[in-house]
């Protein structure tokens, strides 16, 4: 696998659109900080680190959350910064998505955090994602 956030992404879309309850996704401290950034953000139910087993690997589990009549919290979700075509901002070039509705989530040099954060801070960096 050559880009593991893609890999992610695609699983949580994926898994909100089959309207599972929670989804598995590989292990890692990056990942740990997305997952944590969309708990803080209200998009996701939370997440839980699953140690590994003999049979298993560990993982980082994910539950999703749902609107009160059952619509998604997570209508979209995309990989804006790939292996083959990085995308960086500065502080001043914050991306605002969907109008301040959605948030973006960059990787900076003061670590993972949203693009209000970013801003705030006057840090740019990254942007990994943007979700709505």
């Amino acid at each position: 696998m050559t880009d593991p956030i893609a890999d992610m992404i695609t699983r949580i879309r994926n898994a909100v659109h089959a309207r599972h309850p929670r989804v598995d996704v590989p292990t890692s401290r990056f990942k740990a900080e997305i997952a944590r950034i969309l708990a803080e953000e209200g998009y996701i139910g939370g997440f839980k680190l699953v140690e590994a087993a003999e049979d298993r690997p560990a993982v980082i589990r994910i539950t999703l959350k749902y609107g009160p009549r059952g619509e998604n919290v997570i209508t979209g979700l995309e990989r804006v910064s790939r292996p083959g075509r990085r995308a960086y901002v500065g502080r001043n070039d914050v991306p605002k998505v969907l109008a301040g509705l959605g948030t973006s989530i960059l990787t900076t040099s003061r670590g993972v955090m949203t693009g209000r954060e970013a801003a705030r801070v006057g840090v740019g960096g990254e942007v990994l994602c943007n979700i709505w």
